[in-house]
């Protein structure tokens, strides 16, 4: 990308100051004089010198000039993904955020920025520059976006779900949802019920609010029936928290028995159950909705906008019953002032309301049809196998070979700057040793070939 001529100016006194040239104290160049020896304006080197200004690199004296600042400010140092970090319920989330540009992620849980519809954010980013002042200014209202939430009431009438705004609550992400709701619904020492394996920030979050975790296996139809009925009979779970549709990590689809199933059992044991959804987008129909099906009752349903929108824009969502939502719209103003940033929630609503956005989607799941299609293919040659197929989504769920410890094949990969997702950070009775999810979308040549050596050093497992 060119630089501007503000970032050239600004570069050049960054040069002198590394060269010496500029000592802590000294006087900078006056605006008329350097504009004259960079051949640009004044009022871009007025600029430059605010932005440095801004840094703290150089101080402005009013009526004597600009100053280099006493030293030189230090320079942020990246954060480098940590070799010796356990194999825990953060791995995954701290490396992948970590990682430098040129390092490779088929470990983490977003899809590349050009998969996402980036002309479209561009569309809204530029509306929402003609926004009100207060949209760029104020705090949100306490429940968030009143456009957005008549959007996502008629998105919800078309899934099944009656819901009106007064039931849903914004929030500033999808994380944030399930923390809300915690501080709600749970005091320390309760039990919530996981699935085995989870999403491992299910877990993080839980232990942070100091619940006590009991997991269920998960089948390719969704949670075992038997197992999880014989849970909520021994440990009177206040809290089920799972995916019904695109399951993560392991990309399975609930089946309309299960569901019959868990909402019979949950009606009889008086438990809560928070279906997080955010993977719905991604399917080629929608499946059976816990939410749909309990009529919101007993069922809390969460989500965001991060994987087919932008996480950037960070905004969630609650959709409940309207008792829950008044409390929860107090924890939200105790805890955040206010729902997600408008800012944020109306560069969604602009998203979600361009016409473009329903053929993204459409085009998105076809490609990343053919794509899992193509990596399950590269994967068995390397003697992994896919657990279940999934209907849709980013996600694939596999069984390493012979046994191999996914976790040293993790360690051995980052080694070579490739973040990996080992199965055990998504299992908390650490049943998953040999099993490990790909985002088939951050999968390439290199990512596979780094693969295949590292599971050539890697172990067997040693249970």
């Amino acid at each position: 990308m060119t630089a501007t001529r503000t970032e050239t100016v600004m570069a050049e006194i960054r040069r002198r100051v590394a060269s010496r040239a500029l000592a802590g104290g000294e006087k900078l160049p006056s605006i008329r004089g350097f504009a004259r020896d960079m051949q640009v304006s004044p009022s871009t080197v007025v600029e430059a010198y605010d932005r440095l200004a801004a840094e703290g690199l150089i101080r402005s004296r009013p009526g004597s000039g600009f100053y280099l600042a006493g030293a030189p400010a230090p320079r942020a140092v990246d954060v480098e993904p940590g070799l010796d970090r356990a194999i825990d319920p953060f791995w995954v989330s701290r490396q992948s955020l970590d990682a430098g540009p040129e390092m490779l992620r088929p470990g983490c849980g977003w899809l590349p920025a050009d998969w996402m519809p980036q002309a479209a954010i561009r569309r809204a980013l530029r509306a929402l520059a003609r926004a009100d002042d207060a949209v760029l200014t104020d705090y949100g209202g306490t429940r968030g976006s009143r456009a957005l939430r008549q959007l996502l009431v008629r998105q919800f009438a078309a899934e099944g779900i009656e819901a009106g705004p007064d039931q849903i609550l914004l929030t500033p992400s999808g994380s944030r949802a399930l923390d809300l709701l915690c501080r709600l619904l749970l005091n320390p020492g309760d039990t919530v019920l996981v699935d085995d394996p989870c999403y491992f920030n299910f877990q993080a979050l839980l232990r942070a609010h100091r619940a006590r975790i009991v997991s269920v296996p998960y089948t390719p139809t969704g949670p075992d029936v038997a197992a999880f009925a014989a849970a909520l009979a021994a440990h009177r779970p206040r809290l089920y928290v799972t995916n019904s549709a695109l399951h993560n990590p392991t990309g399975a689809t609930i089946s309309p028995q299960t569901a019959h199933r868990l909402l019979t059992a949950a009606a009889a044991h008086d438990l809560t159950i928070v279906e997080d959804e955010i993977f719905a987008d991604f399917e080629p129909e929608p499946s059976p909705r816990l939410a749909a099906l309990d009529g919101l009752a007993r069922v809390i349903r969460i989500g965001s906008f991060s994987k087919t929108l932008s996480a950037s824009a960070r905004c969630g969502y609650i959709v409940a019953r309207p008792d829950w939502i008044e409390g929860l719209v107090d924890f939200q103003v105790a805890t955040n002032f206010g729902g997600p940033s408008p800012v944020a929630a109306e560069l969604v609503v602009g998203t979600l309301s361009d016409g473009s956005y329903r053929k993204h989607l459409a085009g998105l799941r076809a490609r990343l049809a053919k794509r899992r299609r193509e990596m399950i293919g590269e994967l068995d040659r390397l003697g992994i196998r896919p657990w279940t197929l999934p209907r849709g989504g980013f996600y694939l769920w596999c069984r390493l070979p012979d046994g191999r410890d996914a976790a040293e094949v993790a360690r051995a990969a980052l080694r070579e700057r490739v973040v990996l997702a080992p199965g055990n950070v998504f299992s908390l009775a650490q049943a998953a040793p040999d099993l490990m999810r790909f985002n088939v979308a951050q999968m390439n040549a290199k990512a596979l070939q780094v693969l295949g050596r590292a599971l050539r050093q890697a172990p067997p497992d040693a249970a």
